[in-house]
């Protein structure tokens, strides 16, 4: 028996058996260890991506594309080019931007034509032929038809009529969608869950399948199909004659996001999700639950691309899935879960193997009736130290067993010894210093007295340990322009004192005693500091600023401190004094769409990377809010907080009046979240497999080591592994992850993680573990940090190809025989093209004439370090209904797919991203609504100027207010509301985040982006 998931399939194709998929590379762009085509491999005298001699592709390497031998350096794979994507049809100010994609080779040129028989399942775990399939699970959309493959070399019977040619560059273009159909409860867009995909009775829907035997396949699978105009082919009758008349595509019949994140919530949401089992895959990050740990830790702290490992690497290299772990070593626990448990040993400290050095967990295996233990990475048996021996029961478990942490549980802490301490004595606790820009803009537009009269608020509430009364953080003040101030700000004195250091190419710090100081003992001095500074500089007209020799002078006061900590710096301008990291504007759009369009997110000198790197040597971690009014070179200044585990803040064209709540928000957020000081984080895995790769807010010294001079409860690792030998089903694959670190008081901790996976031999049981949230998560973190060194358009390619190459394999090895041009996509990945389209048209991947470089870079800097949760909002956002929602009640309306075609003329949507925040106005919204979220008359009277809803005190404006909160407090960035009426110049920029749609200025819309890859993998199958 086998699984299938989605299928498409013009009735004039049939399978072809022995096609083998190339062997591609993946887990790296541009590695040099992949530079050229292998040994034997030919260069291909045709086009790339046609069919090796005899329809097949040799076996190996795949054949080397035209980049591959030219001057753009080598990537995960090579192939075809993806669709190209002409302007939006629907938008009427659409602007003529050059094509995203490349140009398509002939072969794309047909897509159009194709799809009109293109039919699309997904299906459970039972089998039957399409005759005997439930009522209802067949629908019959229209799909402006798939490209026809090339033609197979046994021909069915039957005359056959080529498609006439297409009309555009990428065949017809896909017709607008029609308006939504409205449900009874008058809400527009899709059907209510499970409408579409209705699973035969008694049977569960996408529950698995079982291992497929080497022949004897049975008939299709029964599910919800998307069957395109004439379906099957039931015989040469049906393929003579013109083809059929092209019709509308129901959008409803595509895979939905929406509906996927709705199933999993019906069936998951508000259950304990017990960790016990070895394997399992967890509730999808849009569903809310109780995790209960068990022995493997939470999926709030690791999530990965797949729960089931392929035993070897030949599998792995041939389904292409890489195997990867998303994780969050400080995530937020909700209240309802248990904290973790803090393990303390004493001065003889963790239980540690004596080989590979994984630290005591519940994969040590207990032997000798407790003496020695085995440990589950390295299979070393050490003894039992005497302190920590206990007898074992019957079943051979230790008595104490569920009373120790380390051995019941995932997740748990130990306090680390003097061992683990530089210089063998305890760390000092962090402090904070707060460095203001005082350069005249800043001083002039009042951003400078906001900061001041902010920080007397938020200095209250610096974070502490539970148990403590007062935070343990001390703090610090430096002002700064072309010159910079230290205060000495110590509790016996009257009034602070201010020491200039004018010399910002040799910065050093001026006083030790009374620059770091304990708030609550300086109180009155720092508060007396904060009113002084606007006064202070009123009068000042240095426009110029440095911002590398500041850095440098907060690095150099916790060194001189001996203490680690975080540096917040309030900038606005591109440093352009003379002094070390000194910048020049390079906001050169003719850069843009070339070869060299990556050096605009590469820094501009060494400055701030070797900066960094002695920034994280020390433990000094930096977050930078930034306040500009044109170029600052985000790519350069942003370098620093990336590295050292900081944030960067951007607020483009800061208004006081506007803007000021979003920047008083994340401060306060920042200055109170969970954080870690001085990390090393070091993940070890059982054998068989290890980590390769690692992506992130992070420095690495060496192939092990992790290091971060901060990690706090939003900051996420992505860990790539590969195989080195072969994974054993019984044993599993484990991986253990440790951080070490300082807590807010100064302590010094280990935060231990583990988690079991399973491990097949079967490449349907690896398909059936995915989860294409993480999945998405390592593509994009790849490809943006592939960035900085390949064409735009290169990565692109790369990520059309490897994700064609993911649907190929499963379709050539999991799914039973069908016609070879039916697309059919695994369950757990049915939404993989759409969130696949979704990272190919960010703006950092594809340039668009309304987004600065700056706004680019610094998007690609949010992503490396963002976990899983936060990138499925950022390429699929939310859209919220607002006119349906229950008045009065806290529930969130049921979210609609990103598209124009679920907007309703006469409704209200909220759209969230995790950065940005729309609240659409139809042209004819209900006046009721209108008047009860502005208290204005009618929707001509509503000010788009406006970033925050008025006060009103009735039902609607209290529901939508609460709306946005609960959207937003899962979220680690504030997000400013921007309103937008319809058919106003603003919805240009709204419209982009439409994700389904094609984009504006480029980008295919999900329809014909399905299409590009059933395509690829009709070359690829073929």
């Amino acid at each position: 028996m086998s699984q299938q998931g989605y299928v498409a399939a013009p009735p004039y194709s049939q399978s072809q058996s022995g096609m083998g998929l190339p062997t591609p590379h993946y887990g790296h762009y541009g590695d040099q260890s992949h530079a050229g085509p292998a040994p034997g491999v030919t260069k291909p005298a045709g086009p790339v991506g046609a069919a090796a001699p005899g329809g097949m592709f040799p076996q190996g390497p795949p054949p080397p594309g035209p980049h591959q031998f030219g001057q753009n350096p080598p990537q995960r794979f090579p192939g075809p080019a993806p669709v190209s994507s002409a302007a939006a049809s629907y938008s009427p100010y659409a602007s003529a931007a050059q094509p995203p994609y490349p140009a398509p080779t002939p072969s794309v040129v047909q897509l159009g034509g194709q799809l009109t028989t293109m039919h699309i399942s997904t299906c459970g775990s039972g089998m039957a032929p399409p005759s005997q399939a439930p009522p209802g699970s067949l629908l019959a959309p229209s799909f402006p038809g798939p490209p026809r493959p090339p033609q197979p070399s046994i021909l069915q019977p039957g005359s056959r009529v080529p498609p006439p040619p297409p009309t555009a560059v990428n065949g017809p273009g896909v017709p607008a969608l029609p308006p939504p159909a409205h449900r009874q409860d008058g809400l527009p867009g899709p059907a209510p869950p499970n409408a579409q995909f209705q699973p035969p009775p008694g049977q569960s829907l996408g529950t698995g399948y079982a291992p497929q035997p080497a022949a004897n396949y049975g008939a299709q699978m029964p599910g919800a199909q998307l069957s395109y105009p004439g379906g099957f082919p039931s015989g040469p009758a049906q393929m003579a004659g013109p083809p059929p008349p092209q019709k509308k595509l129901d959008p409803d019949s595509i895979p939905s996001p929406i509906q996927v994140i709705e199933n999993d919530r019906a069936s998951r949401a508000g259950q304990v999700y017990l960790t016990g089992t070895r394997g399992q895959v967890p509730p999808l990050v849009t569903t809310d639950c109780v995790v209960q740990d068990q022995g493997n830790a939470s999926p709030r702290y690791i999530r990965c691309t797949a729960y089931c490992f392929p035993c070897t690497s030949d599998m792995a290299k041939q389904a292409q899935i890489p195997l990867a772990a998303v994780i969050t070593p400080f995530a937020t626990i909700p209240s309802n879960e248990t904290p973790l448990y803090l393990v303390n040993h004493g001065e003889t400290g963790p239980v540690r193997c004596n080989r590979c050095k994984a630290y005591m967990c519940p994969f040590m295996q207990f032997t000798e009736g407790g003496r020695r233990y085995q440990c589950g990475f390295c299979s070393c048996v050490s003894e039992v130290p005497p302190f920590y021996f206990q007898h074992l029961d019957h079943v051979g478990r230790r008595l104490d067993h569920y009373e120790k942490p380390e051995l019941s549980l995932g997740s748990y802490e130990y306090v680390a010894t003097l061992d683990y301490c530089k210089k063998n004595k305890p760390p000092n606790p962090p402090a904070f210093i707060f460095m203001i820009d005082v350069s005249y803009s800043n001083i002039k537009n009042g951003l400078v007295k906001l900061i001041c009269e902010e920080l007397k608020t938020v200095l209250e509430k610096l974070p502490r340990e539970e148990q403590q009364e007062t935070s343990a953080i001390r703090v610090g003040f430096i002002t700064y322009n072309k010159v910079l101030h230290f205060f000495n700000v110590k509790s016996n004195l009257a009034q602070p004192q201010m020491m200039v250091v004018t010399d910002v190419g040799e910065v050093f710090v001026p006083l030790l005693d009374g620059f770091l100081v304990n708030y609550q003992e300086s109180q009155s001095v720092i508060h007396n500091l904060l009113d002084q500074i606007p006064e202070m500089f009123a009068d000042s007209n240095e426009n110029e600023t440095v911002f590398a020799p500041v850095v440098q002078a907060g690095m150099e006061a916790l060194k001189a401190a001996d203490c680690p900590g975080k540096l917040f710096i309030f900038h606005s301008s591109l440093p352009t004094a003379e002094a070390p990291g000194k910048l020049r504007n390079r906001d050169d759009r003719k850069l843009i769409n070339t070869d060299k369009e990556k050096i605009l997110f590469q820094p501009q000198t060494n400055v701030y990377d070797s900066l960094a790197k002695e920034c994280v040597a020390h433990g000094c971690c930096v977050t930078l809010f930034l306040f500009p009014s044109q170029y600052v070179d985000v790519a350069s200044l942003g370098l620093v907080p990336q590295l050292t585990g900081g944030t960067l803040y951007k607020y483009s064209n800061f208004q006081i009046h506007l803007d000021s709540q979003q920047f008083l928000n994340d401060l306060r957020n920042d200055i109170e979240k969970k954080i870690g000081f001085d990390a090393i984080m070091r993940v070890r895995t059982s054998t068989g497999f290890r980590a390769t790769d690692f992506f992130g807010g992070i420095f690495m010294n060496n192939t092990t080591d992790v290091e971060m001079a901060a990690i706090d409860c939003d900051k996420a690792v992505t860990v790539e592994f590969k195989h080195d030998d072969k994974l054993g089903e019984d044993t599993g694959a484990l991986i253990q992850c440790a951080v070490l670190y300082t807590t807010i008081s100064g302590q010094r901790r280990l935060r231990i993680h583990n988690l079991g996976l399973n491990c097949s031999s079967q490449l349907a049981d690896v398909y059936k573990s995915c989860e294409t949230d993480a999945l998405i998560n390592f593509f994009a973190k790849s490809a943006y940090r592939a960035v900085l060194h390949q064409p735009l358009k290169v990565i692109r390619e790369i990520l059309v190809n490897q994700t064609a190459h993911m649907l190929a394999c499963y379709r050539k090895n999991c799914a039973s025989p069908s016609a070879a041009s039916q697309l059919i996509l695994p369950d757990s990945m049915k939404v993989l093209p759409v969130y696949m389209n979704c990272l190919l048209k960010s703006c950092v991947l594809l340039s668009r004439p309304d987004t600065s470089i700056d706004e680019r870079a610094h998007q690609r800097q949010l992503l490396m370090s963002m976990g899983v949760a936060d990138s499925q909002l950022l390429f699929y956002p939310q859209l919220l209904p607002l006119h349906t929602v229950d008045v009065g009640g806290t529930a969130l309306p049921g979210a609609v797919r990103c598209s124009e075609s679920r907007l309703a003329e006469d409704g209200v949507f909220l759209l969230a991203d995790g950065l940005h925040m729309f609240l659409w106005l139809g042209a004819s919204s209900p006046a009721e609504l209108i008047q009860g979220l502005f208290s204005v008359p009618s929707l001509a009277h509503v000010n788009t100027e406006m970033t925050s809803l008025p006060e009103v005190g009735n039902p609607y404006s209290q529901t939508l207010r609460t709306i946005m909160s609960i959207i937003q407090q899962k979220r680690p960035y504030s997000m400013k509301l921007v309103i937008v009426k319809q058919r106003e110049q603003a919805e240009m920029v709204f419209r982009q985040f439409l994700v389904e749609d094609k984009g504006l200025h480029g980008g295919s819309s999900y329809v014909d982006f399905l299409c590009c890859v059933h395509k690829e993998i009709c070359q690829l199958l073929n």
